[in-house]
């Protein structure tokens, strides 16, 4: 760059530096852009001229970067980061200036805690570029003027604060004032507001009649001259005064208007003009004082008309004074008498030390037999003192900000010989003034402990209902709204899909399969109608795992409309048991033999009384157990006969007398399986069996005791890990019988592989011990696993045994409130946790176990 100066001969010019532009941006004070136009979708040659959409930000001088918080090349364009410049004013100043290649000024007025201030912005085009520097006056010191509109915006805002507190406070004493005041609107006399004590006089909710004429609202006021001097009052804009003026008004609907005695005055509104655009009415009622006074007349009369001529000055006066003092009275027992009656809480506390200076017969109530005015409440009361009470009013009377109180609990003193017991109440704690000063707190409160308790019922009658359906033995869902959402899921119909996420997904979603079934529509016609639903032993195809095959699962459930308390339909309720085991159960009886066919005649006549009863499974194995042992001791009996019967020679053949053998260990199997379905049957209506505390450590050893022959036949090496841990609430029985079945499982399925090892540990975890057995044996694969605990599965032939063992531990852990996980790898082990509820979690352990 050169510079030609006025001292040097015109040839001559000053030379800039190179770099000297790049250190002029950097120390310069101002904020200096570089923006790059960016053009529509027809570009700069567009047929309709150039159209720029935004700029882009090429360049920020370290001025801009502070002012911004954007880096020197900040990539993105004027709009995208500032989109309030196209309602500003900003961008369309760009593109004027970009256009003409003239330089340009703007403006921009912004407001900083709520101090006017400038951005002042010039630019000029520089070939492509958009040269833009901008200063913030708000950076810049304030001139004396500036501060001065400074302070006087600050004032502004504080006497706007100050007329707003005096807008609320007016609005309260609008709302507290114990005379009847209301504003009535144009020359119809619309109802614009008016006051409760206002609504206590008229006798009628204040509420109907706001938003209406007067003599619509109230009807009754028609026609006793009112009208007129309502409409004095408007159109001469004087304010009208009337003492004990006769009306009749209508108080009880359902009697007629009664005459009354009022005091009331009509003050006109103005306008900012002048104009009178409404009146306000101030109105006490006085015709209990009128009619005492009219009744004591009527009783001095005659002594009136003797004394008359002499009194009548000194009456008239006397007559003033007591009228106006009685005027006074009244409206001060008007506004007590209203307190004495009203079923609220009413006090008035006073001073620093809130001295009771009024309470009303409810709040006295509250505190029985004990002299609260005069007192302090902490001395008085000391139960507010320590529920936090008198800290709230010492708050109130301290920051003038009343505070409200939504059902919050207070426990008085209870008399000798009654239990405490927590009432509820809704209050307001509100600060009055004298003379511009704080000089106590109101309180009104209402007692809402019975809302409260019912609340509290009904979430408890809630709670226990959603507790009953997770700890029901059939499966029970709740599908809410109508896309039919699992809301609640319980553990019985979750066992169902043991693989499937279903809580939370709509029902399509979580078992998509049913889409093809005539379930979905079923449900929506419950959900539409309301009507019941039954069905009895549906097949239907579903994946108990997702992923997993379709299987046949035969279900008996009701669908029933579930409605909220006004009568409406949200929801619909499922009650389902699977009977898949029962309808398999009864085909593999139907397709025996035919004395097995004669049985299954039997069991299906059983089972149509089961389903017409809506009993479960449960029912069906006792019975088929039952009948069964009957027939099986007849052919026992006949084997026997039989084996008398033959003669020596033929039961010594030696085909004869294996098979003899073979009969008679099929019956005893047999035998064993009925008492094995027997125990089952037992076992599922034991929900309710007697408990007692039982020490863990103790029922292991007996165990061990039991199963020392087969370890020692086996060469099992059995590792105890039992510590003293608290007590277990089991049937003592069925815990023997699980650690049992635990144990002498883990030694029989060892695998030839190896020495078995069987490790029993046990620890505690919240409300639970944890009963840990781990083996070494041949173990599961992760597809047997979902099966392990079904009724009569097995999955290794080489050990005898009849698949009711593992189905009975679970269903004993589960009725006891505990459950049971496993963890396998074929071909290296098992692992069960058994989860048994404690006695008494907080209880202490027993002493440790000592085997003898």
């Amino acid at each position: 760059m050169a510079f030609r100066s006025p001292l040097a001969p015109a040839v001559s010019a000053y030379a800039f530096p190179d770099a000297l532009l790049s250190t002029l941006l950097a120390v310069s004070l101002s904020a200096v852009n570089l923006l790059r136009p960016v053009y529509g979708p027809d570009g700069p040659d567009g047929p309709d001229g150039p159209e720029i959409v935004d700029f882009a930000l090429d360049y920020l001088n370290p001025a801009a970067q502070r002012m911004t918080g954007l880096p020197e090349q900040p990539g993105t364009t004027a709009l995208a980061r500032f989109p309030e410049m196209a309602s500003t004013g900003v961008f369309d100043f760009y593109r004027r200036t970009y256009a003409s290649d003239a330089p340009g000024a703007f403006e921009l007025y912004y407001q900083a805690d709520g101090i006017d201030n400038y951005f002042r912005l010039a630019a000029q085009r520089h070939q492509d570029l958009l040269v833009v520097s901008c200063t913030d006056t708000g950076d810049q010191p304030r001139t004396p003027v500036e501060n001065a509109l400074r302070d006087a915006q600050a004032a502004e805002r504080a006497a706007r604060a100050d007329a707003e507190e005096q807008r609320a406070a007016l609005g309260r004493a609008f709302e507290q004032a114990p005379v009847s005041i209301a504003i009535l609107r144009g020359a119809e006399f619309v109802v614009e507001l008016a006051n409760p004590s206002l609504g206590a006089l008229w006798g009628r909710p204040v509420g109907p009649a706001l938003g209406r004429p007067l003599f619509e609202a109230l009807p009754d006021l028609a026609g006793q001259g009112l009208e007129e001097l309502l409409d004095q009052a408007l159109r001469t804009g004087e304010p009208l005064v009337f003492r004990e003026r006769p009306t009749r008004l209508a108080r009880d609907p359902a009697e007629p208007p009664a005459l009354g005695y009022y005091n009331f005055t009509y003050q006109p509104l103005h306008d900012a003009q002048g104009r009178t655009t409404g009146l306000i009415t101030v109105g006490l009622d006085v015709t209990e004082q009128v009619v005492a006074r009219q009744q004591l007349h009527q009783l001095n009369q005659e002594l009136e008309a003797r004394v008359q001529e002499r009194t009548q000055e000194a009456l008239s006066l006397q007559a003033d004074l007591l009228a106006a003092a009685q005027q006074q009275a009244d409206q001060r027992a008007l506004l007590y008498q209203v307190f004495e009656q009203t079923p609220a809480l009413v006090a008035l506390l006073r001073a620093p030390g809130h001295r009771f200076e009024y309470v009303n017969p409810a709040y006295q109530a509250l505190f029985p037999g004990r002299q609260l005015v005069g007192r302090d409440a902490a001395e008085a009361a000391p139960e507010m003192a320590e529920q936090g009470f008198v800290a709230l009013i010492e708050q109130v009377y301290r920051t003038g900000e009343t505070y409200y109180g939504q059902e919050m609990p207070f426990t008085p003193r209870p008399a000798p010989g009654e239990a405490s017991r927590a009432r509820y109440f809704n209050f307001t704690y509100q600060a009055y003034r004298e003379g511009g000063a704080v000089a106590g707190v109101s309180v009104f409160a209402y007692d809402v402990t019975e809302q409260v308790r019912a609340r509290q019922q009904r979430e408890a009658e809630r709670q226990q209902l959603h507790h009953l359906f997770m700890e029901a033995p059939a499966p029970i869902v709740i599908l809410d709204g109508p896309e039919l959402v699992y809301q609640l899921v319980n553990p019985a119909y979750q066992r169902i899909f043991p693989g499937r996420e279903l809580a939370g997904k709509p029902l399509l979603v979580a078992l998509p399969e049913l889409g093809s079934t005539d379930i979905p529509v079923i449900l929506q016609r419950v959900y539409e109608t309301g009507e019941t639903y039954v069905a009895q032993e549906l097949p239907l195809m579903l994946a108990r795992h997702a992923g997993g095959p379709l299987e046949d699962v035969y279900s008996t459930f009701t669908y029933q409309a579930r409605r909220t308390a006004q009568g409406t339909i949200d929801g619909v309720l499922v009650f389902a048991h699977e009977v898949t085991d029962q309808v398999q159960a009864r085909r593999v009886v139907e397709e025996s033999g035919q004395q097995a066919r004669t049985l299954a005649a039997e069991l299906a006549a059983s089972n149509q009384q089961l389903t017409r009863t809506n009993v479960d499974l449960d029912n069906f194995i006792y019975t088929a157990s039952h009948d069964l042992k009957a027939p099986i001791s007849n052919i026992e009996g006949l084997l026997y006969l039989l084996q008398e019967e033959l003669p020596p020679e033929v039961a010594q053949d030696p085909e004869i007398g294996p098979t003899l053998t073979r009969m008679f260990d099929a019956v005893e199997r047999f035998k064993r399986t009925i008492d094995h379905l027997t125990e089952v049957s037992k076992l599922q209506q034991e929900h309710a069996l007697a408990t007692a505390p039982v020490n863990l450590a103790a029922v292991i050893e007996d165990v061990r005791g039991d199963l020392e022959t087969l370890l020692r036949a086996t060469g099992a090496n059995l590792v105890v890990d039992v510590p003293a841990l608290p007590a277990i609430e089991f049937s003592e029985k069925n815990l023997r019988s699980i650690v049992y079945n635990l144990l002498s499982n883990a030694v029989k399925y060892h695998s030839p592989d190896r020495p078995p090892r069987v490790d029993l540990q046990a620890h505690v975890r919240p409300g639970h011990t944890v009963l840990e057995v781990h083996d070494n044996g041949l173990g599961l694969a992760a597809h047997q696993l979902p099966q392990l605990f079904g009724m009569f599965r097995r999955f290794h032939d080489h050990v005898e045994g009849t698949g009711i063992g593992l189905y009975m531990v679970k269903r004993m852990v589960e009725n006891a409130g505990g459950r049971i996980e496993v963890h396998s790898q074929l071909g290296a082990g098992t692992t069960f946790f058994v989860f048994l509820p404690h006695a008494n979690p907080g209880g202490a352990p027993f002493p440790e176990f000592v085997p003898q």
